[in-house]
């Protein structure tokens, strides 16, 4: 797995049960799955000879993240090397403006959108389509980074010309009015097979997911299945080998892709527990080409919290908060990444499952929120409950 952030940690923790071992391309020893993995290589990934090193004796090469260039992989797949997702593929996870064109092309639900090279070209998608509108970087962004929103023609006079004097490629969308996002996870395998697992409801606070609840509370069914059958027929028609998440926005004319990435996802860290095959076991069942495993929910509701580094260092040491924490919610399953703390970094998360999603939302942002700041948000007693 090239990169060895938190999603190479987890898949790693999914590949030891099948009996297999993950080696990681890491950037320097102290990464999250860099602390775990027996076989590590350090290395950039924007490095072919590095890269080349790295895939020799691999059954085959996977990702943790989009940012390795695509010449390099469709160097290394010339010269035999199994690459999942293949270099056309995830063509279409790093950059936004090659997705919009493809996904248009397939008939796949996309809001208006234009490439941009000028700023004479923003003023007047704002003016066909209303402001604000929201510009984005076609390539690099993540976690709310490489996203503007353009609320006046003003606004987009301040920054356009700036990002654009930058080299930064650039196209501008409708800002859609929808009622919530959803993500839909699938995965494929060489073989063709497919699985999906159920929508789920992603919530977001400046720009990062805090909140996943699995299923989508207050879903039609139609609206479900459709959400299944267009990440499907997506996977297919782009030829995705892996689990992809297609990020959606719902509407009140239905449902609008928002973005697709090629490898496990955050939305999907809830079915380490909350699924029978977690998306990190079917990541790697699908590059090996293994059949799938089931995705069935293991309870009525399950939700994951993120754990974001609090804006002030808790006085309590993490160890100290497990322990509060477990003897508080003897259910909660936590998932730490080796990270160092620091003011909104996603330094892990926490899942749980029960009966009534309301009540399980409620103490896994309690237990999410206990582990960042050190401190109950409900005025509980660590000593004597309430």
């Amino acid at each position: 797995m090239v990169g060895a952030g938190q999603l190479a940690r987890m898949t790693h923790q999914a590949a030891i049960p099948l009996g297999q071992s993950l080696r990681v391309l890491a950037t320097n020893p102290e990464e999250p799955a860099a602390l775990v993995c027996r076989d590590v290589q350090i290395g950039s990934h924007t490095d072919l000879a590095a890269l080349r090193s790295f895939a020799k004796g691999c059954d085959v090469v996977t990702f943790d993240h989009e940012h390795v260039p695509g010449d390099h992989l469709r160097a290394l797949a010339a010269e035999g090397v199994t690459v999942y997702p293949g270099p056309d593929a995830l063509l279409y996870a790093q950059n936004k403006l090659a997705m919009r064109n493809r996904l248009a092309e397939l008939g796949a639900p996309v809001p208006p959108y234009r490439q941009i090279t000028e700023l004479a070209q923003v003023l007047r998608f704002g003016a066909e389509h209303g402001w604000p509108c929201v510009l984005k970087a076609a390539t690099g962004g993540y976690d709310g980074k490489g996203v503007w929103m353009l609320n006046t023609p003003q606004s987009a006079e301040r920054v356009v010309p700036e990002l654009l004097a930058a080299g930064t490629s650039l196209l501008a969308e409708q800002c859609v009015p929808l009622r919530r996002e959803l993500a839909a996870l699938v995965a494929r395998s060489p073989f063709g097979q497919g699985s999906a697992w159920p929508l789920v409801q992603t919530v977001q606070a400046d720009g990062i997911c805090v909140e996943v609840l699995a299923p989508a509370p207050d879903l039609a069914p139609e609206l479900a299945e459709q959400a299944a059958e267009l990440a499907l027929r997506i996977a297919s028609e782009l030829d995705v080998v892996g689990v992809l998440a297609v990020e959606l926005f719902e509407t009140a004319d239905g449902l609008v892709v928002n973005e697709l990435a090629m490898r496990p996802h955050n939305s999907g860290h809830w079915t380490i527990e909350g699924s029978r095959t977690s998306q990190f076991e079917q990541h790697v069942r699908a590059v090996l080409d293994y059949p799938l495993g089931d995705t069935e929910l293991a309870a009525p509701a399950v939700v994951m919290a993120n754990v974001l580094g609090a804006p002030t260092a808790p006085v309590m040491g993490v160890d100290e908060r497990l322990h509060h924490l477990f003897a508080r919610f003897r259910d909660a399953k936590v998932h730490l990444y080796g990270k160092q703390e620091r003011p909104g970094r996603k330094i892990g998360h926490v899942t749980l499952l029960g009966e009534d999603m309301t009540e399980v939302r409620g103490r896994a942002k309690l237990a999410a929120h206990f582990l960042s700041h050190g401190v109950w948000a409900d005025g509980y007693d660590m000593h004597g409950g309430e």
